[in-house]
């Protein structure tokens, strides 16, 4: 225990140490202690995960708010999901049961009773999500100096969820407005396990404030991983195949229903291979699978619910994403926690930030995480006693006729786990997260949420509130007279006779709804209930009669108010799916580098299992056969090419665009497809095709910018209220967020490599 350190701490902390039989204050705590007690700086927490950040940032903020109450709330922490709120306002109250501190917690699932005891009397710590606090800002505008005149701190949690986000962007508005109204500049505490840049994390954090920020550095132990990387072809896959196989065949229709009923049994292997493989590894454990969408979480945990109960075990089985419904996400929760027994949730990223689900013995991904940073926060659920993180990776891959193009017979999923996994191990690299430049969608946000706040207001007073915001540095006055303009011509603002700007007609139907609060996009989903028992939500409605998969369990519509947007339900047989939509991330450059490197290096990975180390090998082979190591421009068949360019999704993005713009004439381009970042397939005038390399190179040598690629007509709507900017400012913000010509040229420049 830190001699120095420890007898600082309040009493009853001390005496919490003592009851809870802590032997010493972890390196973390002791340093962010020393920063919180001796300076005035702000402070960046970046260690691993379970290495006490929750603590290093609350025990010396405690002690200072225990030796001088604050006569407001005193601690404001913003944390980027529900389940993480609740979370630490469970420990949190914990650690405080002998201190005069009290702790609020205020988000959607709160009750109303809870939140006006804190109103009544605003003292202690606030735990809240950043849509909660907008909240706040809108419809306590005149109550926030008596809410917050004596703010100190301000905790923000799992930093890089926010970093290089419209919401990380609407936090730091947030403060600034906070600041702007109390009259106060609170000190700021990050904390982080995943972060690549600390010099990035460190701007972002003192955005708008004057103080410095201190990154204390933290030698890391060394820690223990069991890694394992398992590939199976899946059931639509082989399914797919044989029908493939029987039209290039030509087998004739008696034949076809014998080849049919075979390939049914094949499919039936396959898929109860893939799926007891992970039965396997989870069975009587307590695990933690992660997919990367909620239908796969649904679809594998119906699966296990099927097995288990054929094989006539207990059903351990839940599902955790944001249409379930809170009840059940609670209890998915608690059955994590439980001590000594088994319980299996499947995730998507609801349970990859720092909720403390207790002991957990594995980690089962599902296909590749998006990213390094992915990786590291799931593998970090593992591994809490100082026993070996574990975290299996199952790869399913759709199998195709050995005539389908080079592209569709790559295992991407499989090179992408082994390129994150390697990057990590040889490097410790992590994805940095660059700032949004235009953030136009929160621009539109944080001009109407000042404007319902402040009430009637001039144009240049208007400008003044909004542009002074940390976010918007790179909005011109320019910029700000063209949105509110076009704004006035949608009647979403009202221009009054005394030349005050106040909500219009249009607006108020917008700014009047609670998702108003959110910058992320809401998706009205139906209402799923079993009698009065909510289970969750799905986006489209099935008819009455119809079967579909939600919490891991399988539903018959018994009936649909679509009125009110509600599903009747009741339980059925079977095994049924559901479809959400979802975007697919970013993935950087890095991540493809590594990945063509896995294709081309012989090395055997000893975390690969047979069936992944078989599938490896035979790419290897397939891609070194098809010259696919000499050059990564390949002809497919006449008139039909395929650039694997090995470059991340914003300058395939932007690469796409240069050919789509520059090169449809001048190539004789017919189409352009391909599945971002791994290939792009073109089909053009055979003779062009020896003419596509040096046509890419020399466009990238000419003074193209982004802007050159978007077109007059061209706005893309990608954020949640993008449809009310004007298309000028759309095409800025498109050009500036989601296309970068720099990072081509330094990647195209790097195929002088790849093809000699």
């Amino acid at each position: 225990m830190s001699d120095a350190i420890f007898p600082r701490l309040a009493p009853f902390i001390q005496e919490y140490i003592y009851n809870h039989n802590w032997t010493e204050l972890r390196p973390v705590q002791i340093e962010a202690c020393k920063v919180i007690f001796n300076t005035d700086a702000h402070l960046l927490v970046a260690a691993g995960t379970a290495s006490g950040k929750t603590e290093a940032a609350f025990l010396p903020v405690l002690t200072l708010l225990h030796e001088n109450p604050s006569a407001t709330i005193g601690a404001l922490y913003i944390g980027p999901i529900k389940a993480l709120i609740n979370d630490q306002f469970e420990r949190l109250n914990d650690l405080l049961k002998e201190a005069d501190i009290p702790v609020w917690y205020w988000h959607g699932d709160v009750s109303q009773s809870h939140k006006t005891k804190l109103l009544k009397n605003p003292k202690g710590i606030l735990q809240i999500t950043p849509e909660s606090l907008e909240s706040l800002l809108i419809n306590k505008h005149h109550e926030l100096a008596r809410l917050f005149g004596d703010l100190r701190f301000v905790i923000i949690d799992e930093i890089h969820a926010f970093m290089g986000s419209e919401r990380g962007c609407q936090i730091l508005c947030q403060l600034a407005r906070l600041a702007r109204l109390t009259q106060r500049e609170p000190r700021r505490i990050g904390l982080s396990a995943t972060l690549g840049d600390y010099s990035m994390a460190e701007e972002w954090l003192r955005s708008g404030t004057d103080k410095l920020v201190v990154t204390p550095k933290i030698e890391g132990g060394k820690r223990q991983i069991r890694l394992a990387v398992e590939h199976f072809y899946s059931l639509e896959t082989n399914r797919r195949g044989a029908e493939k196989n029987q039209r290039v065949a030509g087998v004739p229709p008696v034949v076809a229903t014998g080849v049919a009923e075979r390939e049914k049994r094949e499919r039936e292997e396959h898929i109860s291979g893939y799926d007891r493989y992970i039965f396997n590894l989870s069975k009587s454990r307590k695990c933690l699978i992660f997919a990367n969408n909620k239908s796969q979480t649904e679809s594998v945990i119906s699966s296990l619910r099927q097995i288990a109960a054929e094989d006539g075990y207990p059903d351990i089985y839940h599902v955790h994403h944001g249409s379930i419904s809170a009840s059940l996400r609670q209890a998915a929760e608690a059955a994590m926690r439980e001590p000594n027994q088994p319980a299996v949730t499947a995730a998507t990223l609801t349970l990859e930030l720092g909720i403390d689900i207790g002991y957990l013995e594995r980690v089962i991904q599902l296909e590749s995480p998006l990213s390094v940073a992915s990786f590291l926060q799931r593998l970090g659920r593992t591994g809490r006693r100082g026993e070996a993180a574990d975290m299996r990776f199952v790869c399913a891959e759709e199998k195709v006729h050995s005539e389908a193009s080079l592209p569709e017979q790559v295992p991407w999923q499989l090179l992408q786990c082994i390129a994150i996994i390697q990057l990590y191990l040889e490097e410790r690299w992590i994805e940095p997260i660059k700032p949004l430049r235009y953030p136009l969608s929160l621009l539109y946000h944080q001009t109407m949420s000042i404007l319902v706040a402040m009430g009637e207001v001039s144009p240049a007073a208007l400008a003044k509130e909004v542009l002074s915001l940390p976010s918007f540095a790179a909005i011109s006055q320019e910029d700000f007279k063209l949105l509110l303009r076009y704004l006035i011509d949608i009647d979403h603002l009202h221009l009054t006779e005394q030349r005050k700007l106040i909500v219009g007609l249009a607006g108020e139907k917008v700014v009047g709804k609670f998702q108003f609060y959110a910058v992320f996009p809401d998706n009205q989903e139906y209402v799923v209930k079993q009698g009065t028992t909510e289970i969750g939500s799905i986006t489209t409605p099935s008819p009455v009669g119809h079967l579909f998969a939600l919490a891991g369990k399988t539903w018959e519509v018994v009936d649909v108010d679509f009125k009110r947007k509600i599903i009747l339900v009741k339980q059925a047989d079977g095994k049924a799916s559901i479809f959400w939509r979802g975007g697919s991330g970013t993935i950087h450059t890095r991540i493809l580098q590594r990945m063509r490197q896995v294709l081309f290096e012989d090395i055997e990975y000893s975390y690969l299992q047979n069936n992944a180390l078989k599938r490896l090998q035979s790419v290897r082979e397939l891609a070194r056969d098809a010259g696919l190591d000499k050059r990564n421009i390949l002809q497919l068949e006449k008139g039909k090419c395929c650039i694997f360019p090995w470059m991340g999704t914003v300058a395939y993005r932007t690469l796409e665009r240069l050919l789509n713009c520059f090169c449809r004439e001048s190539l004789e381009i017919s189409s352009i497809s391909g599945e971002n970042p791994y290939f792009l397939t073109l089909k053009l005038a055979h003779k062009k095709i020896e003419s596509l390399y040096s046509e890419i190179v020399s466009l990238c040598e000419q003074r193209i910018n982004n802007q050159d690629l978007v077109s007059e007509m061209d706005a893309p709507k990608i954020q949640k209220y993008d449809e009310f900017i004007p298309y000028p400012l759309l095409r800025k913000a498109f050009a500036s967020n989601h296309l970068d010509m720099l990072e081509l040229r330094q990647q195209v420049a790097l195929w002088q490599s790849y093809n000699y």
